[in-house]
């Protein structure tokens, strides 16, 4: 790809280039790692001393009304003046790859908007479904003028400890009677959580907005309970992503804490993550060095028929590649 015409095509806000931007950025193919580092290279350049986008991941179990909410939030966002990137990581499909749940579908009306860009992109299997990429995804969008990125990810297992050390400020939507009070203390997502909304509290339907009130009071008890007097106490609030009720008490509660910060909290908190990320960078790099290593290749089909078989475990195994990736090292 021309590094160069990307980079133009960005700073102009062109959309096509940007889309090609973030296929290069997450693309694993080595022929566009180099590119990619050229890119991301000149981006930050770009970024120093300008104003960093507002950054928030949205995580919740399966179910809860991420995209309905994250549509009904982008909506209001763009009414009021401001560019919104969407990144939606969705589960990988064993078979193709790719994305099974296809959340741009579940967005129509933000992804009709001229100043939303949504880009849903498969987990490939990455801890906590956040994609390799997703961190410079971020850049990319910022680069193109989106001063609101929302990541969204797939809710299941570890997303939550993954995405919450990739953004600004983590917004947990939870649902009333699913036992998160419980469950959310035994994965320490209250440990995590900066906002927590309890979604679907439709004002149509007063039993549920009751319930969702209810479960707001109890879920506030046990953060009291969990986090202590810690210097941020995450707000507990009730909205409607159907209706859109009270999401933009949500979005106000998101703008405190990132005050809370402020410029010099998000710098540190950003400089940590890209330490973060470098040494993930560093894990990654490795893995393909070793995937593509000749030596490797040269014996993983017998390891492999010999694991199948169970004739060598999985320690054995992982020594023998290993071995054969030093030896073939200078």
């Amino acid at each position: 790809m021309d590094v160069e015409r990307l980079l133009d095509g960005l700073r102009a806000g062109n959309r096509a280039q940007m889309a090609r931007a973030i296929t290069l950025v997450e693309s694993t193919a080595p022929r566009h790692r180099a590119a990619a580092r050229t890119l991301l290279t000149a981006l930050a350049t770009d970024a120093a001393g300008t104003t960093p986008a507002v950054r928030v991941g949205i995580s919740g179990v399966p179910g809860v009304g991420k995209s309905t909410f994250i549509e009904s939030l982008g909506v209001q966002l763009t009414a009021a003046g401001h560019k919104v990137g969407v990144l939606a990581v969705d589960p990988s499909s064993v078979r193709t790859g790719g994305s099974v749940l296809g959340d741009k579908t579940r967005m129509a009306t933000l992804a009709a908007d001229p100043n939303a860009f949504i880009r849903p992109s498969p987990s490939a299997g990455t801890l906590g479904g956040v994609a390799r990429a997703t961190t410079q995804a971020m850049a990319v969008l910022e680069a193109g003028g989106y001063d609101v990125v929302l990541v969204e990810t797939v809710g299941v297992g570890q997303s939550e400890v993954t995405v919450a050390g990739m953004v600004d400020t983590f917004l947990f939507l939870t649902l009333a009677r699913t036992g998160d009070q419980l469950q959310g203390i035994k994965k320490g997502i209250l440990e995590l959580a900066d906002v927590i909304a309890v979604n679907k509290a439709d004002p149509e339907d007063p039993a549920r907005e009751q319930e969702a009130r209810v479960a707001a009071r109890e879920l506030a008890g046990a953060l009291r309970l969990v986090r202590g007097h810690s210097e941020w106490a995450p707000p507990v609030v009730t909205c409607s992503g159907l209706t859109g009720a009270r999401v933009d008490e949500v979005w106000q509660q998101v703008l405190m804490h990132r005050d809370h910060l402020g410029a010099e909290g998000v710098a540190r908190k950003r400089a940590e993550q890209q330490l973060d990320f470098t040494w993930a960078l560093v894990r990654d790099e490795l893995d393909q060095r070793l995937r593509h290593n000749a030596a490797v290749r040269s014996v993983q089909g017998d390891i492999r028929s010999a694991v199948l078989a169970g004739e060598l475990t999985a320690p054995l195994a992982a020594d023998r590649l290993l071995a054969a990736y030093d030896a073939d090292q200078p």
